[in-house]
């Protein structure tokens, strides 16, 4: 059922490690967003957009059954770029899946049409687990609150246009991406029916991911070059602290939250040494993709 391709799979990971450098000198002069307070303060964020009333500019390429750079005209979030792949046998008569994985920088909209999808395999090995599943793969401009804010007005554009299935609605986000899907989480956690994070840090509030009971499952690499495995381990130990307090036991909260560190052998067993770049690998993982579309 799943297709292998050594050679695409290593330029795919090593299209994710170059962007390493750059993205860190980016970071470095990026100034805060104009009235943001840190997570706390994104939780309470008020949604004005109206999906019905969004309209869309259809792309015109296309790239292995995706449709490439649609934009979502939001009126008040702007123009969000995305790509999309709908089954052929999606014809609205019945609700189907939906899944929004969210890019690295590498594939963030600057770096060129379609880049998300050429320098990572989400998307794609997504397909393996639902055949009735729309797949969304935005490329935003950053990792902070407005591409957060972009997200979700283009989740609610989904939701609201095409006949989908509340409860299976599923988000990825690997490095810059799972910053922002954090976020998203800690604004509107109830929209999706679980979240993976790979090779990330977590930048949202976690009240309300606790409050929806949304799973969370985070993947890092031990020594990830970028962001080492600390932050994914303190957002766990917040978020299970957090679930502690509601009075969940521990059973129930294995339910909802995962923290999956890979050693350096799980990486060099598949022929990889960089672990930040490696985590383009976590899409191959029939554990961690499944445990996200098992939900």
């Amino acid at each position: 059922m799943r297709e292998s391709d050594g050679s695409t799979q290593a330029a795919v990971l090593e299209a994710e490690d170059s962007g390493l450098v750059q993205e860190e000198a980016e970071r470095q002069t990026e100034q805060p967003v104009e009235g943001s307070a840190g997570p706390e303060a994104t939780s309470t964020l008020d949604f004005q957009t109206d999906p019905s009333q969004a309209t869309v500019t259809e792309g015109t390429q296309e790239y292995r059954d995706f449709l490439l750079d649609n934009v979502l005209h939001s009126a008040n979030d702007g123009d969000i770029h995305y790509s999309v792949y709908i089954p052929d046998s999606y014809d609205g008569s019945e609700p189907y899946a939906v899944f929004f994985t969210l890019p690295g920088y590498e594939g963030l909209y600057f770096q060129g049409v379609g880049e998300n999808l050429y320098s990572e395999n989400f998307a794609f090995e997504a397909m393996n687990y639902n055949s009735k599943m729309i797949i969304v793969a935005p490329q935003l401009s950053d990792w902070g609150e407005t591409s957060a804010r972009q997200t979700i007005a283009l989740v609610e554009y989904f939701l609201c246009h095409y006949n989908i299935d509340p409860e299976k609605v599923y988000a990825e986000g690997y490095s810059g991406g799972g910053e922002t899907m954090s976020q998203v989480m800690g604004m509107r956690p109830e929209l999706f029916t679980a979240y993976l994070q790979c090779s990330s840090q977590w930048d949202g509030a976690y009240e309300p991911v606790v409050e929806s009971r949304t799973p969370v499952y985070l993947a890092v690499g031990e020594s990830d070059e970028y962001y080492g495995s600390g932050p994914s381990e303190e957002a766990y130990e917040n978020l299970y602290g957090l679930y502690h307090q509601e009075g969940l036991a521990d059973e129930e909260i294995r339910e909802l939250l995962v923290l999956d560190v890979k050693d350096a052998d799980w990486f060099e067993s598949r022929g990889w040494t960089n672990q930040h770049g490696g985590g383009g690998l976590f899409a191959s993982d029939e554990e961690i993709m499944g445990w996200l579309f098992d939900r």
